[in-house]
């Protein structure tokens, strides 16, 4: 197998190239700062064995081998653990350790040795020596160049003056996209899912740093100063007691699902890394851990109504059916944060902007805060919304235009599942879009693999010798390999 490196001027491109070459072929990625929940405790990666961390020893003399976390900094909040050479130096294991027992595969590193001191640069070279003879390695770096130098079979320069151009070997103005094309091989990272990865996402995302001990504490401050407001409310104040009960389920969710974004990006970069098996899986986890997080908010919603309100005599408020109802509102109000913070790529502003536009169209057309108030034609829009429902679940509200009562639980679940609705109608679209996009590139893709130019690029870049394991025989005549092979092994 080949290990090939790639040089250049800063702001070249360097980066770029591997990120392309990525986006073009599923390989393994390790990025030059890569991102690990820093809340994860290294002894609970599952089927890895730090032991073999030249650190790892001193963790074990203190005893902290068992709690010690990988650290680092999330949604801005930094965590003690791991500095960032250490990290470096657990990616670099993790890979070896989860590659091992396959072969053939196309490892993309940047910047192997950033935040490394140089005691430690043996042991990344040895990891690399040991990798290689399984699986093509293409990285970039701007440090220790010469030892790479010696070591690597290619060397691909980039330049910024003529971005569609690069050097292989020496040789000049080679096409940028057939090099991509071409180092663009190899099998991908077999995944298997088992009970571990799941003990390990319970494990961690339970942890005391995973923020739900805190929003754990805020919930239950928010809403004993709840209680503590509207105890003894006279009749006529269920309205104002409704409002600050639902508005305190927004704002004591919103913290957890705000780090949604970032809790994404940092998962495609363990991904990437090989931490676990399943980047949907964990998205499906998650996704599935908030909703039940803000079940949980609402049953408490529930009950601080049910205290407040329970002198009243009000027995509409106790009913499962009312329960119901403001579960879906809640719903309603924050499934659109949840859906493009896990579901998307869209930045934390974004998705903030547009995942509180429920909330805020809600306030405006569901007549909730302006009852019967608002302009002929606009006030019909507040049956897209379900908090409009949960009003006209209480007759005695007087809201105007409420369907049939036996009716109204079933218009607030349709209505408040408009959104998801909505949101799985545009993936759709953008996979069909994504569809067409890839059917036209896997065509010019195979048009472009039976170029003499292609097949002669991988001639240099990977030669047949290497990956049959020939080593004595490095010619294609003598290995009986023509090519038509090259397509085959490669295509």
């Amino acid at each position: 197998m080949t290990l090939t490196v790639c040089v250049g001027a800063s702001g070249s491109g360097k980066t770029t190239f591997l990120e392309d070459v990525h986006k073009m072929h599923k390989c393994i990625y390790i990025r030059q700062y890569h991102n690990l929940r820093p809340f994860i405790t290294v002894s609970a990666i599952p089927n890895f064995d730090p032991i073999e961390l030249p650190y790892w020893d001193t963790y074990v003399r203190e005893e902290k081998d068992k709690s010690v976390i990988v650290g680092g900094t999330i949604a801005g909040q930094p965590m003690a653990g791991l500095s960032g050479g250490q990290r470096k130096l657990l990616l670099f294991e993790l890979l070896f350790q989860r590659t091992r027992t396959q072969a053939n595969m196309l490892i993309i590193i940047d910047e192997p040795f950033a935040g490394v001191t140089d005691e430690f640069v043996p042991f990344i070279l040895e990891r690399l020596r040991e990798m290689r003879t399984k699986h093509n390695i293409l990285l970039v770096t701007n440090d220790h160049v010469n030892i790479l130098m010696e070591m690597a079979d290619n060397t691909i320069s980039v330049s910024a003056i003529d971005r569609s151009k690069v050097k292989i070997n020496g040789r000049e103005g080679v096409d940028r996209y057939m090099t991509l094309l071409a180092m663009s091989i190899g099998d991908e990272y077999k995944y298997k899912t088992n009970d571990k990865d799941l003990e390990f996402f319970v494990n961690v995302e339970f942890s005391k740093h995973s923020g739900i001990l805190e929003v754990s504490a805020y919930v239950i401050l928010a809403f004993g100063m709840f209680i503590l407001s509207f105890w003894n409310s006279k009749p006529g104040s269920e309205a104002l007691i409704l409002i600050a009960a639902g508005n305190l389920a927004f704002f004591t969710a919103n913290p957890y699902i705000l780090q949604l974004t970032d809790w994404r990006v940092f998962m495609v970069e363990e991904t990437e890394a090989l931490l676990h098996s399943s980047l949907a899986m964990n998205k499906h986890l998650k996704a599935s851990l908030t909703l039940f997080l803000l079940f949980i908010i609402t049953l408490i919603q529930f009950g601080c109504q049910e205290l407040v309100l329970g002198a009243m005599k009000r027995a509409e408020f106790t009913r499962i059916e009312f329960f119901v109802g403001i579960l879906f509102d809640n719903v309603f109000q924050l499934i659109a944060l949840i859906c493009l913070g896990l579901y998307t790529e869209m930045t934390d502003q974004m998705v903030q902007i547009l995942g509180q536009v429920p909330f805020l169209l809600s306030i405006f057309f569901s007549t909730t805060y302006s009852p019967g108030a608002g302009i002929e034609g606009v006030k019909e829009l507040r049956y897209l919304f379900s908090n409009f429902y949960v009003w006209c679940m209480l007759p005695e509200m007087g809201v105007e235009g409420c369907p049939a009562e036996n009716k109204t639980l079933l218009y607030l679940i349709m209505s408040s599942l408009i959104t998801p609705f909505l949101f799985l109608l545009w993936k759709f679209g953008e996979f069909c879009f994504e569809h067409d996009k890839l059917k036209k590139e896997k065509c010019l893709l195979n048009e472009s693999m039976h170029l003499d130019q292609y097949v002669e690029l991988q001639k240099e870049l990977f030669p047949l010798s290497q990956v049959v394991g020939d080593e004595d025989d490095d010619s294609d005549e003598k290995s009986g390999m023509k090519e038509g092979d090259y397509l085959r092994l490669y295509g």
